[in-house]
């Protein structure tokens, strides 16, 4: 079984660590980004996270949609669907013995398209801005899936 020492000591799987790390937190902030715009827009999707703004009535009209909180959940729910894959697809990627040089191009590359994707879909930045940084991301991902199966793959 392998110690745990051998990864840290593996450059591929600490230049994994550091950008899942990154994509994560990045991921994480999205959270404290719709509260701040739930906060700031006075829009709630439950009638008791409105109680300090009132009761009754009062309270019943800050229960409602709104398209910039919208807009940031549509964000963080396409950073859920490509930061989940990256994360378990990097983490063989970089158990399989890729070139570190290689690996550390997949990993800034999909970092930086998910960073830059983010400030697309917040400010909003004009197409294709946003459609390019997640499909280049998302080829990147496969890339890397592509990488494994064809050093890895027993059948």
């Amino acid at each position: 079984m392998a110690r745990l020492t051998q990864f840290v000591d593996n450059e591929v799987f600490r230049a994994f660590a550091t950008y899942a790390t990154i994509v994560v937190l990045k991921m994480m902030l999205m959270s404290v980004t719709t509260s701040y715009y739930r906060f700031t827009r006075k829009a709630f999707d439950n009638p008791e996270d409105t109680q300090s703004f009132g009761k009754a009535e009062n309270a019943k009209k800050f229960v409602r949609t709104h398209p910039d909180v919208d807009r940031v959940r549509r964000c963080h729910l396409n950073d859920l669907e490509n930061i989940v894959p990256f994360f378990g697809i990097g983490l063989l990627y970089a158990l399989s013995g890729p070139e570190l040089s290689s690996a550390l191009l997949h990993f800034r590359i999909f970092t930086a398209c998910r960073i830059v994707h983010t400030f697309a879909y917040l400010i909003p930045l004009p197409q294709p801005s946003r459609g390019l940084s997640w499909a280049i991301g998302y080829v990147v991902t496969f890339s890397m899936a592509y990488n494994i199966m064809k050093s890895v793959l027993y059948l």
